[in-house]
């Protein structure tokens, strides 16, 4: 028989996990639209936007789970993270069905005038909803204010430099995920340009990874405790070599991609999510046990026994059957798209 403190932990698991894959699928599909300027022409954009046709949808189902399994599981997170992230959380959601709509009505433009304002669209709302997911990002980690058990910042406290590093630095992951997906699923001058992209972009997002590995340490004193002093700091040695090796193992990936096979084009896709798990995890290590740091923890945040089981058992038939669907629907869109829209 599991108890509270054991549910709460495989629920914190469980919602992280929701996040990460969100993550991962939806990163792709905004780095797609936030690549758009760089995309000249309509065939290009059509093709791009083909390669995620099938998936963007289902993609955003992570999201859902992971940010409204907050409120049964974790009220006390829910109630607090929620007021302090207000405007950054609205803006994204407005940004997610504006880009939506662009999404479908690219394809039932009159004419070349409507389809490129439909495609500006369509990046206006990536850009927009990743800035704001990153915002988000940078004003979680940077620490929520909560006295009483309730949120008693102000209506700006999410606006932070770091926020806005974060914001930069996500753009460029998704730009970076959306350029590797590219390569994988396109051929031609289409996947030469995301390898150009890969490329510079990549190199960019070493920077920005860089610098808020610098930062966050100063953020909180948890956090320095945790990277920063002995026999943590032993522990903390392999990641920046571990990271090292992928990113080495990235950029070969990059040029070697289009040599040998579809395998040589999914690799730095690949990799690069390696590479967002690795940061995640470093995220995960540097705050746990908070939920709401630096003050909130999950144990404090959790719902009732009770509640955990029910939804708990819930979850244990819906996320395999999520994970199925998902993982079928991209083994059958598993091959290149062509101009004319179909797989190979």
């Amino acid at each position: 028989m599991l108890d509270a403190h054991t549910l709460a932990t495989i629920w914190a698991v469980l919602i992280a996990a929701a996040v990460f894959l969100y993550v991962c699928l939806d990163g792709f599909d905004l780095g797609i639209g936030i690549l758009f300027p760089v995309l000249r022409s309509k065939e290009e954009r059509d093709v791009a936007v083909n390669t995620v046709a099938p998936v963007w949808d289902g993609n955003e189902t992570w999201l859902v789970l992971g940010g409204v399994g907050l409120l049964p599981v974790f009220p006390l997170a829910y109630a607090t993270i929620l007021p302090a992230l207000y405007m950054p959380l609205i803006l994204m959601l407005l940004a997610l069905v504006f880009r939506g709509v662009s999404f479908e009505m690219r394809f039932r433009a009159a004419n070349d005038w409507q389809q490129r304002w439909w495609d500006r669209a369509f990046s206006w709302g990536s850009y927009v909803a990743t800035f704001s997911q990153g915002v988000a990002l940078g004003a979680f980690v940077q620490g929520i204010r909560v006295e009483n058990g309730a949120y008693a910042g102000g209506w700006w406290d999410w606006l932070t430099p770091f926020s806005i590093l974060t914001a930069l630095a996500l753009i460029t992951g998704y730009g970076v995920l959306g350029s590797c997906w590219l390569m994988w699923k396109t051929e031609g001058s289409l996947h030469d340009r995301a390898r150009a992209q890969a490329r510079s972009m990549g190199v960019v997002l070493l920077v920005f990874i860089l610098a808020v590995s610098v930062t966050m340490p100063f953020l909180q004193a948890s956090f320095r405790a945790r990277w920063l002093s002995f026999p943590n700091m032993l522990y903390a040695a392999p990641v920046p070599v571990i990271l090292a090796a992928l990113t080495w193992g990235y950029f070969r990936a990059v040029e070697r991609a289009d040599k040998n096979g579809l395998w040589a084009d999914a690799k730095p896709f690949v990799l690069m999510l390696l590479m967002f798990l690795l940061t995640y995890l470093g995220l995960g290590v540097s705050m746990y046990p908070h939920i709401v740091p630096p003050s909130i923890t999950i144990w404090d945040a959790a719902a009732p026994r009770s509640s955990q089981v029910f939804l708990l058992a819930g979850a244990a038939v819906l996320i395999p059957i999520i994970l199925c669907y998902t993982g079928y629907v991209y083994y059958l869109f598993r091959g290149k798209v062509t101009v004319d829209g179909g797989y190979h």
